[in-house]
């Protein structure tokens, strides 16, 4: 049987979702590396925030993303961006994620590696989040995130908990901090309310989120979509097997109700896992003995594989 082919995701999120020429050109840093492909690009001016999807071998993803990060400098005041999400970095996380021949432990290597070279080399401070936090209360993005660009530029020089794991004491000037770790598979999953009643969406991603004594593996935050006239739940869903896109939607629409609006749509950023589709086809059907062999799409998939073999 051949060996797995080593296959790495790497989903940098960069506070730019604006200026499509800013974008691109980072776009453009990150596939001049050989052998990345490019999955996604995900830009939206609410958030003010670019989310980029590439993979590739671990040496080769872990190369493109400091391109990207380095553009992103060049390209990114963060003292001119404003925007609904939080951030501290014109290129705020890079997450690398394990998907094929893989461990978790060499995505927390690259991590290391990408983090102190962008410390050294862009002269950005950089804190290790999840699975390569070295830190406990690091795991949590939000934690680190905490007081945004604004609020860091002023600790990170005199709160010894807000020292960077690598680089300067202090921020960059215009591209802030940056955060990069390792994780499993993470969601970016929004609900969108039939109101602009901002409270009522903070109040409701408070009830769902982990930390407000909601659903585990579920991270939420209230935003107002002003372009449109609502408001939203936007959620990040780390775990999707632990807690799956329908459980969460369905205690939100039930939230909700408590304050007579309704839910009038969702969306997802990015790319997917099937599984995790396949999963709210499954409870909303309310299928039985349905398994995934009936799958047109995955059998097939399972027979060209074979004949590759």
């Amino acid at each position: 049987m051949p060996r797995k082919t080593k296959i790495v995701e790497c989903v940098p999120n960069f506070s730019e979702g604006r200026r499509k020429e800013v974008v691109d050109a980072i776009v453009a840093a990150i596939t001049s590396v050989p052998g990345v492909k490019l999955l996604d690009k995900e830009m939206d001016p609410d958030h003010n925030r670019a989310v980029i999807t590439f993979i590739g071998s671990p040496e080769a993803v872990k190369e493109a993303a400091f391109r990207g990060t380095a553009k992103a400098t060049e390209l990114i005041d963060l003292n001119k961006h404003q925007g609904e999400h939080p951030r501290i970095g014109a290129t705020d996380v890079i997450p690398f994620v394990p998907i094929s021949g893989v461990t978790m432990e060499e995505c927390v290597k690259l991590a290391e590696e990408l983090g102190e070279r962008i410390a050294n080399e862009l002269k950005i401070p950089v804190y290790l989040y999840e699975e390569a936090a070295r830190v406990p209360e690091r795991k949590n993005l939000a934690n680190i995130r905490k007081g945004e660009f604004e609020g860091l530029r002023e600790e990170i020089k005199t709160n010894p908990a807000r020292a960077p794991d690598f680089g300067p004491r202090e921020v960059h000037p215009t591209a802030g901090a940056t955060v990069v770790g390792a994780r499993m598979p993470l969601i970016a999953f929004n609900v969108n309310l039939g109101t602009n009643n901002l409270e009522i969406a903070k109040q409701i991603a408070r009830a769902v989120r982990h930390s407000g004594g909601g659903l585990r593996y579920v991270k939420a935050l209230g935003f107002e979509i002003k372009e449109r006239g609502i408001v939203q739940v936007s959620m990040n869903m780390t775990n999707y097997q632990g807690t799956p896109l329908f459980r969460a939607f369905e205690l939100i629409k039930r939230e909700a109700q408590r304050y007579g609006v309704p839910v009038i749509g969702s969306e997802i950023v990015g790319l997917v896992p099937l599984q995790a589709l396949i999963d709210v086809a499954d409870f909303y059907l309310q299928l039985e003995n349905f398994t995934n062999t009936q799958i047109l799409d995955l059998r097939l998939f399972e027979e060209e594989e074979e004949n590759n073999e």
